[in-house]
């Protein structure tokens, strides 16, 4: 049994998702597409101070958790904010933020 199986679905989710987000490339690329406000098919790589392999590292990263999606056209990718997954993010957000509020009535 891998560690993390010994917390909730929701604080499993939570890790994925932090940690997806655990870098500035990333939160750059997610920018990027919601100030673009639509799909962008062409190369992100001219945004980011980064290489071609590296930025291609972290849309992975951020497709694997479901925060972006992207499809092959011919021979460019065209990559979108997936709404699905910043959604499921915010919901995640929500519920720790609740938590903590709640802990703030705590004398401890």
């Amino acid at each position: 049994m891998a560690k993390t199986e010994l917390f909730d679905e929701t604080l499993q989710k939570a890790a994925v998702y932090f940690k997806a987000l655990s870098h500035p490339a990333r939160l750059a690329i997610i920018n990027y597409l919601i100030e673009t406000g639509s799909c962008i098919n062409g190369d992100i790589t001219e945004e980011l101070p980064l290489s071609r392999t590296t930025v291609s590292q972290h849309l992975q990263e951020l497709k694997d958790c479901n925060l972006i999606q992207g499809t092959v056209e011919g021979a460019k990718v065209n990559y979108c904010i997936n709404t699905v997954g910043l959604d499921e993010i915010i919901s995640v957000l929500r519920e720790l933020a609740l938590n903590l509020e709640k802990s703030k009535s705590c004398k401890c």
